[in-house]
């Protein structure tokens, strides 16, 4: 039963005054009987009044606004969290009938939005792919292969690709960072018929040390017959424990992000984003603050500072030898 210390810092800098800033956040741990928030201190440039509800996905929803002009704006999150391990899921139930039932749940609530498949131009090659695996193994079993899959065929690099990334660009990418890791997996179990959602949250420092540890993390959870929703970690080839901290649920990103908003003003800003994470006992990991800047326009010719194209290159080069 671990207890963690979690500290998330996003900060704008804008360049001129802006104003009239409103902005969305998603920074509130899920409560349930896995995971226990024992405290939460959101600070807030000004200390606007948050207006919190639950959306559509039980995910709570902070919103603010910022109206008077301004150069930088904080969003500072302090949070104590307790989780529990969960119960590991088994296959107890023969695999046709386990198929069966989640083919009764495509037209049902809550599960409609994480059977939708996304399409993209390269899908037809992905679908060819898991099709091999199709319903000769049980849910639970095509889950975790997949999960192999992604983490062995898809290379784990920061910075070369962004929150808009899409799909098409990371699978011919074949690399990313856990939000597109998450994604490709996503596409790959609604394809078979399996119920697939988005996780945001933070992966807690252990002594073998994780991809990701100790910063904002993504993973998937899939939903297993008979068991419930089960968590899936393609970016480290595991499934979810209780180093895990969730913060929302969601078909993708768009849905989990944990700071969003719009304001008046400039365009030119620069955004820096810190997470640390320490244990009860004061071992701590902190995560670098990113120094996020806005991307170049199409057509701007920034090849020293953009990574996919350079990775794109690469590959290329790579093709022609």
């Amino acid at each position: 039963m671990p207890r963690f210390k979690i500290h998330h810092v996003t900060k704008y800098n804008y360049h001129v005054p802006v104003r009239d800033s409103a902005n969305q956040v998603i920074l509130f741990p899920i409560k349930d009987d896995y995971q226990e928030v024992l405290k939460q201190n959101l600070m807030i440039t000004s200390n606007p009044p948050v207006e919190i509800y639950n959306d559509y996905y039980g995910n709570e929803v902070g919103l603010f606004m910022h109206a008077e002009p301004h150069t930088e704006l904080v969003i500072d999150s302090k949070i104590e969290v307790v989780t529990h391990l969960r119960e590991p899921a088994q296959d107890v139930i023969n695999r046709e009938e386990q198929w069966e039932h989640l083919i009764g749940l495509k037209n049902e609530l809550p599960f409609i939005d994480f059977f939708k498949v996304v399409r993209f131009p390269s899908d037809g090659e992905m679908r060819v792919m898991v099709e091999q695996y199709d319903h000769k193994l049980s849910p639970l079993e095509v889950c975790k292969q997949l999960t192999d899959f992604v983490y062995r065929n898809f290379k784990y690099i920061k910075g070369i690709t962004t929150v808009e990334t899409t799909i098409e660009e990371v699978w011919v990418l074949k690399a990313g960072v856990c939000q597109d890791f998450a994604h490709i997996l996503i596409v790959m179990l609604r394809m078979l018929g399996v119920p697939a959602r988005y996780v945001s949250g933070y992966i807690c420092p252990n002594k073998n040390g994780m991809r990701g540890e100790g910063a904002t993390h993504a993973w998937v959870e899939v939903y297993i017959p008979f068991y419930g929703w089960l968590g899936l970690d393609p970016t480290n080839n595991c499934v979810v424990s209780d180093l895990h901290v969730r913060l929302a649920v969601g078909r993708n990103f768009s849905d989990c992000s944990p700071v969003r908003g719009s304001y008046k003003g400039t365009s030119q800003h620069v955004l820096h984003v810190g997470v640390s994470v320490s244990y009860e006992d004061g071992h701590r990991h902190e995560d670098n603050m990113i120094l996020l800047t806005p991307q170049p326009a199409p057509g701007n010719n920034d090849g020293d500072s953009n990574s996919y194209r350079r990775y794109m290159e690469m590959i290329q080069q790579q093709q022609q030898q």
